[in-house]
């Protein structure tokens, strides 16, 4: 008597990664987030490559997992992969705190955050559009 199998959380062309608890506030890693969303997998590979974010690297592991994840559990070609979804979420938040003057504390907060990317697989169609005829405007006479 096994459990029933779990209904997939993503489409059929798609594969996803997360990795949960990054020590950095969300707000900084939804910048690097931002650079990669909507890319071919390649280039958002070589974006984060050459990031001088701190994070990025992380981000890029994450991304490779996703890639990874495509070509393995879900058999996608890597070749026609983009970042459909890249997405930031809050975590923990650690207190702390400092003291400062008078017997007084200062409240630091560090916060932690989530990231998860979906990868999607692209039919890779190229359509010809009809030419256009160059529009004729009438001349006043």
């Amino acid at each position: 008597m096994a459990k029933a199998k779990n209904p997939r959380r993503v489409g059929d062309n798609e594969a996803r990664a997360k990795l949960r608890m990054i020590r950095i506030s969300p707000q900084k890693l939804n910048l690097v987030a931002q650079l990669i969303r909507g890319k071919k997998v390649e280039t958002a590979l070589a974006d984060l490559e050459f990031s001088h974010k701190r994070i990025s690297g992380d981000v890029k592991k994450v991304l490779q997992s996703a890639i990874a994840n495509a070509e393995n559990n879900h058999g996608l070609d890597i070749d026609s992969l983009i970042v459909s979804e890249a997405y930031v979420g809050k975590n923990l938040v650690m207190k702390r705190f400092r003291a400062r003057a008078r017997g007084r504390g200062a409240r630091i907060l560090k916060p932690f955050s989530e990231l998860t990317i979906v990868v999607r697989e692209i039919e890779e169609t190229v359509e010809e559009a009809p030419a256009k005829k160059p529009s004729k405007k009438k001349e006043a006479a």
